[in-house]
């Protein structure tokens, strides 16, 4: 785990020996249930090292403090294979995290990882966010939000913002051209208790090809109407 090593020390992050094991132990984990089906198109382990770990934990440059405080609540919404949330979680291990992943199959994964891993305050969620942000459980208990590769932006504010807390944070990374699509989602953002802090641009070699950090802080409640039913965030985004 050379390359995560010296990445991360550009994030300003340091990642002990146990750290990094852990890392080479979700990596095999990754490939092995890879093989059973369909979780990541990336295998190869430097591009996972760099595309997979690294990119998640270039959150860190958006958090609002580092480290976080103990009990610091995360969740990780549509986390996949368990990224941003799992790498977050060995750099920082005294954070609460919820894994929110709608597929039984991936939800398993997540199980296993978690338990392999020997992580605690670790939830994995197997619903859908549509539907976890009406419940009493999720609804604006969290500090901090990750999306990573769900949605565009409108959707993705729909979504994740009523799991905030006011005073929270969501973190949604993005890659490419994105001015239109952060322009298209200030109407969301609004309507939902958001503001648009920050478009954060990625610096470090590794991670060169136009990577963002689109950062909204939560100022106010969101209306209980949203997020609206399965599908109709992205089909129909607010405008």
């Amino acid at each position: 785990m050379k390359i995560l090593a010296t990445g991360t020390a550009k994030l300003g992050l340091k990642l002990n020996d146990e750290q990094l094991s852990r890392f080479e132990t979700f990596y095999r984990e990754l490939i092995d249930w890879n093989k059973k089906f369909n979780l990541t198109a990336i295998t190869e382990y430097d591009e996972v090292q760099t595309k997979h770990f690294l990119d998640s934990l270039s959150v860190a440059l958006a958090l609002p403090e580092v480290p976080l405080p103990q009990g610091y609540r995360v969740i990780d919404i549509g986390t996949g294979a368990g990224l941003p949330g799992i790498p977050l979680k060995i750099a920082f291990p005294q954070i609460k995290l919820a894994l929110l992943e709608a597929t039984r199959k991936k939800a398993g994964f997540l199980e296993h990882v978690k338990s392999v891993l020997g992580l605690n305050d670790v939830e994995v969620v197997a619903l859908r966010a549509e539907e976890a942000a009406h419940l009493p459980a999720y609804r604006e208990k969290f500090d901090l939000a990750l999306v990573r590769a769900v949605a565009a932006l409108p959707a993705l504010v729909e979504i994740a913002l009523p799991f905030l807390r006011a005073g929270g944070r969501l973190i949604a990374q993005k890659k490419g051209d994105i001015e239109d699509e952060v322009a298209s989602s200030k109407t969301a953002i609004k309507k939902l208790g958001g503001k648009l802090a920050e478009v954060k641009l990625i610096e470090i070699p590794e991670l060169a090809d136009n990577r963002f950090l689109v950062v909204i802080d939560k100022v106010a409640p969101s209306p209980g109407i949203y997020p609206r039913r399965a599908g109709l965030p992205t089909k129909q985004p607010i405008k």
